[in-house]
């Protein structure tokens, strides 16, 4: 394990156990490639670490099958590691809006309500809200209230957020922000997505 030493040691009364076993909040946003990708890769260590995990998938269409979600179901039920829930709340791409946005916006309220009764049960220890910095950034669902209510998470459940456009009040909250950037991208030449890179 990397022995680094941290540049700053906070005056919180926290011994050095306690803060580094402390919950996260981590967000994944920006233009670039690679948020939920980046997600599901920690979403691979908390299964490795026996961690039960709630995969949220917003407004992205239930009917679109990830790479990820088939090879986190295939882990889960290995008896190997962490047990892997997959909910998917969406109906339509989330950086396009469809006439269904109503629905949309319907089933990612419900998608929110149902993460909020599972953090206060502590059902899972790692959570991926996959593209839920769309609904907040749409007013679908209040920042101010899922920023309580992570702050006020019980026990030691982490959580990450992935989509661009995350508000700044959960920024501020997070305790690791990765802001993804495009510096190319090959659907900028007009090359669509392909099977293994995008899914």
């Amino acid at each position: 394990m990397p022995q680094g030493q941290p540049s700053v040691v906070p005056d919180d009364g926290l011994t050095t156990r306690q803060r580094r076993n402390r919950p996260l909040v981590v967000v994944h946003t920006g233009v670039g490639k690679g948020k939920s990708t980046a997600a599901f890769g920690l979403a691979l260590r908390a299964w490795n670490q026996g961690w039960p995990i709630g995969v949220f998938q917003f407004v992205k269409s239930a009917k679109w099958k990830v790479g990820e979600e088939n090879a986190l179901r295939v882990l889960g039920a290995s008896g190997e590691g962490g047990r892997v829930d997959w909910h998917k709340m969406g109906e339509g791409w989330s950086w396009v809006q469809r006439d269904a946005q109503l629905d949309n916006e319907e089933k990612a309220r419900e998608g929110w309500e149902q993460v909020k009764r599972d953090l206060a049960a502590e059902t899972y220890r790692f959570y991926v809200l996959d593209e839920f910095a769309y609904p907040m950034h749409w007013g679908w669902v209040d920042t101010d209230e899922v920023v309580e209510v992570l702050r006020e998470r019980p026990g030691t459940q982490h959580v990450v957020i992935t989509g661009r456009n995350a508000p700044g009040k959960l920024v501020d909250f997070a305790d690791l922000v990765t802001d993804m950037s495009k510096v190319k991208h090959p659907m900028d030449v007009g090359q669509k997505g392909q099977k293994g890179i995008e899914w």
